[in-house]
C-alpha cells in the first residue's frame, strides 16, 4: 500500500469531509491544531486522542492522525508545518528527498526566511537565510543543487566533500551548475576547495579514493595523469577503467569499499586477464589502505610499471616519502 492509500484508509481521515480529507492526504496524514479546530476538533478532543494513543503529537501544534511508526516523509511534513509558511527542506533532508543521499540522517533540516524565528525542537535543525532560494514541490524543498551547496559548506573533511559531490553528479547534477550557483553566493565557506574538487569530478573523479589517488599518488610523486573512467570493449563486453596510461601499457583499478568491499572479485580477475591478452596492458589494483595509508609505496609501484612500458620519469619525493 502506498503512502496516499494508507493515509486515506486511516479511520480519522475517513470521517472527515471530502475537502478536509483531500487536504490531509496531501499532507501525508499530518495536520496542524488550527486545521483540526476548523474541522471541529477542539484542544481537549485532540489531547484525548493523543493520550489514548490514536494520534501522535509530532511538534507543538502538529499532530499525526495515526498510531504506530511514522514515515520519514511524515516527519518531514510535520517539521514543515511546525516551521510555518516559507519553510523548506534543505541540506541533508533535501538531498535525501531528491535522491542524492542514500539515507535521511537522524534529523530533519529546514531553511526558513531570515525574518522568521522557529523555536528549536529535538530532531529538528533550522537554518535562516536572508535571501531564500527557490523552493517548490508537494513536499516543499530547495532545489538539488542548493541542497548540495548547503551540505558542502558544512563538510568537515575533504573525503566527505568529495563523496558528496560524486553522489550529486551521479544523481544527475552537472558540475557547471554547482559552480555557477556557488559563484552567486555572497558568502560560502570553503568555496575555493569546492571549485577545485568540482573540476576533478568533471574530469572523471568519482569517489574519495580516486581523489586521493590523483592527489597523493599521481600529483605528489610526479607521475603522469592517467585517463579517468575510460570505456572500452574487451573480450566481447564493455568495461570501464579507473585510470589508463595508454602510452606505457598500464592501467590502475581502484577497488573502493562500496563497489569492492572484499577486494577484487572473480569478474575483476577475469577482466584483468582479458585486458592483458587483448591490449598487453598490465593492471594494478589498489584498495583504500594502499592509497590513503601507503601512497608513497603505491606511487613507487606504479612508477616501476610505467618505466617498464617506456615512461622516462623521473618521480618526485613528497613530504611523506621515507
Amino acid at each position: 500500500m502506498d503512502g496516499r492509500a494508507r493515509v486515506e484508509s486511516l479511520p480519522a481521515v475517513r470521517r472527515l469531509a471530502p475537502a478536509a480529507r483531500a487536504l490531509v492526504v496531501r499532507q501525508d496524514g499530518v495536520v496542524t491544531g488550527a486545521q483540526l479546530a476548523e474541522w471541529g476538533y477542539g484542544r481537549s478532543a485532540v489531547s484525548r486522542r493523543v493520550a489514548a494513543g490514536d494520534w501522535q503529537r509530532a511538534f507543538r501544534g502538529v499532530v499525526v492522525l495515526q498510531s504506530g511508526p511514522t514515515s520519514w516523509r511524515q516527519r518531514a511534513r510535520a517539521a514543515l508545518l511546525y516551521a510555518g509558511p516559507g519553510a523548506a527542506l534543505s541540506h541533508e533532508s533535501a538531498a535525501y528527498h531528491h535522491g542524492i543521499l542514500r539515507g535521511p540522517g537522524p534529523l530533519i533540516t529546514l531553511t526558513v526566511p531570515h525574518h522568521r524565528t522557529v523555536t528549536p525542537r529535538p530532531g529538528l535543525v533550522v537554518h535562516r537565510r536572508r535571501s531564500m532560494p527557490w523552493t517548490g514541490g508537494r513536499l516543499p524543498s530547495v532545489e538539488p543543487a542548493e541542497a548540495v551547496l548547503g551540505l558542502a559548506a558544512s563538510c568537515g573533511r575533504v573525503d566527505d566533500l568529495v563523496g558528496l559531490l560524486c553522489d550529486a553528479v551521479r544523481a544527475g547534477l552537472h558540475p557547471d551548475d554547482l559552480l555557477l550557483r556557488a559563484g552567486r553566493r555572497a558568502r560560502m565557506r570553503g568555496r575555493a576547495l569546492l571549485v577545485e574538487l568540482l573540476g576533478e569530478v568533471a574530469d572523471g573523479v568519482e569517489s574519495p579514493l580516486e581523489h586521493r589517488y590523483r592527489r597523493d599518488v599521481e600529483r605528489a610523486h610526479g607521475l603522469p595523469t592517467g585517463a579517468a573512467q575510460r570505456w572500452e570493449r574487451v573480450d566481447g563486453r564493455w568495461i570501464r577503467a579507473d585510470r589508463v596510461y595508454s602510452a606505457w601499457r598500464v592501467r590502475v583499478e581502484l577497488d573502493g569499499r562500496l563497489a569492492h568491499p572484499f577486494g577484487a572479485t572473480d569478474a575483476d580477475v577475469w577482466r584483468d586477464n582479458a585486458v592483458l591478452l587483448a591490449t598487453s596492458e598490465r593492471t594494478l589494483r589498489y584498495r583504500w589502505h594502499h592509497v590513503a595509508v601507503t601512497p608513497c609505496a603505491t606511487a613507487a609501484q606504479v612508477a616501476t610499471a610505467l618505466r617498464a612500458g617506456g615512461w622516462p620519469g623521473p618521480t618526485t619525493r613528497c613530504s611523506a616519502c621515507p
